[in-house]
């Protein structure tokens, strides 16, 4: 395989994380994909700015939150984001303590 053709697949394979977690799956809430996968939405944004700037692309917070989410971010949150519950939150404390 080349360099090319993989890049292109995992290119795909990105695109096709984020259609999932935009349409097919938008009630998965972050705290759960953190405590279950240690990674989640604002993950992905962060890893995509990052390597945007390591191109020298200069890409806005609010830019690169909309090519993950969808659409603006205050809008998904609007939509889909939910209160998190003591449970996801006990979770989500002992899994950070985990990774220290």
């Amino acid at each position: 395989m080349t360099d090319a053709t993989r890049t292109e697949i995992e290119a795909a394979a990105f695109r096709r994380l984020l259609q999932h977690l935009m349409q097919d799956r938008p009630e998965v809430q972050n705290i759960d994909l953190m405590n279950l996968a240690g990674f989640c939405r604002n993950c992905l944004w962060r890893w995509y700015q990052e390597a945007a700037a390591e191109r020298g692309l200069d890409l806005t917070r609010d830019a690169v939150r909309e090519i993950v989410y969808g659409m603006p971010y205050a809008d998904w949150q609007a939509r889909h984001q939910g209160e998190a519950t003591s449970e996801q939150k006990a979770a989500f404390d002992k899994a950070i303590k985990a990774h220290e």
